[in-house]
């Protein structure tokens, strides 16, 4: 455990500093930021997801169905009650929330998964397991999902926008005679209040009918597979599931721009840390609960009532696995457009700190729990 903490956690608090700094002493201007967010969201993590998914195998899927269904109807549940509670008890939008639970309801298994469980349960099958399918669930599923709510979320403050703007051009009754406003700028508003991403505008009007409501969430899902952080995973699941494997030899293509992902992101969230003012208020501590107690404790629950707390090492596994740090690909997004920026980073700071101890408070208690039940 103690090489755990200082060979895979301390390197994240020293980058995140080293990110926080740079951002204090203007190292990086706001078009630098934003580019490096781009080069992690556009190239880099797209094909760190595929790598980390195409290395898998059907077999490896459908070998353990508790274990895949689990982690599936867990992690995507999880997800959700992430993005309810953002919504109904903290008040925030649709794409707030998205992203909330993008970092709060998803562990950074690409990241710390094999750093993480080789350590304490040593490079086993199963270990592989359950990584291999965690990562396909939080990274084919999760940001896929995310991106489509926070289309969804920015399609219907569009239809409000546009709807408001007619209720008020209606009851001034008078003509509009000015040179009418470039598309562009307009756009551009739309993007500041909301923190547009790259939502069509042309197809919301605003007219609050079941068919519009139900037009623009397709058309979110739509524009959200479009981004190469979305179909890259869903492709590399495709290879998998019909059982095209990937030649190994063309590993290295995608591995070198993929190692860029991790470093930058931590980075990038050091420096999104450094624009915005620190807090550790109720919602931070809510999220860093969420994503370190409640989550595995919820994995634990059920694994027993699936009766998997008999083969209490791969029960085990997936509970760590589950029980990391905030993924940085939800970070990434929050810094990239400028949605839940103060809360996620607030959160991956402090949950990635508090996992030193929550890390040794699983490890120690498992063991106990798979004896009782086992």
């Amino acid at each position: 455990m103690e090489h755990i903490l200082i060979a895979d956690i301390l390197p994240i608090l020293v980058i995140m500093i080293l990110g926080y700094i740079c951002g204090k002493r203007n190292y990086f201007d706001n078009d630098q930021m934003q580019g490096l967010n781009k080069v992690v969201l556009s190239i880099a993590l797209p094909a760190a997801l595929f790598v980390s998914i195409v290395k898998a195998s059907r077999e490896m899927l459908f070998s353990d169905l508790t274990l895949t269904i689990l982690s599936v109807v867990g992690v995507v549940g999880m997800f959700l009650l992430s993005f309810i509670i953002c919504r109904k008890f903290f008040h925030h939008s649709i794409q707030e929330a998205a992203v909330c639970a993008l970092i709060a309801g998803s562990p950074t298994i690409g990241f710390l998964g094999f750093a993480v469980l080789d350590p304490i349960y040593g490079n086993t099958v199963d270990t592989n397991l359950v990584i291999a399918i965690v990562s396909i669930v939080v990274n084919a599923i999760t940001i896929p999902l995310g991106f489509s709510l926070i289309n969804w979320g920015q399609s219907k403050d569009k239809a409000k926008l546009a709807a408001s703007d007619t209720s008020k051009a209606s009851a001034s009754g008078a003509a509009v005679s000015a040179v009418p406003e470039p598309a562009d700028a307009k756009k551009d508003k739309v993007i500041a209040s909301t923190g547009e991403v790259d939502v069509a505008a042309a197809s919301d009007k605003g007219h609050g009918s079941a068919s519009s409501s139900s037009s623009s969430a397709l058309h979110a899902v739509v524009n959200a597979l479009k981004k190469p952080v979305c179909w890259s995973p869903l492709l590399a699941v495709a290879l998998v599931i019909i059982g095209v494997r990937f030649p190994s030899e063309l590993d290295p293509c995608f591995d070198l721009i993929a190692k860029a992902n991790s470093g930058v992101a931590v980075l990038a969230a050091g420096l999104a840390l450094s624009t915005v003012k620190f807090s550790i208020g109720k919602e931070t501590l809510w999220n860093t609960f969420f994503r370190l107690i409640l989550t595995p404790a919820v994995f634990i629950g059920a694994g027993i009532l699936l009766g998997m707390a008999g083969d209490g090492d791969k029960l085990s596994m997936l509970v760590m696995a589950v029980a990391l740090p905030p993924a940085f690909s939800g970070i990434i997004i929050s810094s990239r457009y400028n949605i839940y920026v103060r809360e996620g980073a607030s959160t991956v700071a402090v949950s990635t700190v508090g996992f030193a101890a929550t890390a040794i408070l699983w490890v120690w208690l498992m063991p106990i729990i798979t004896h009782i039940f086992g």
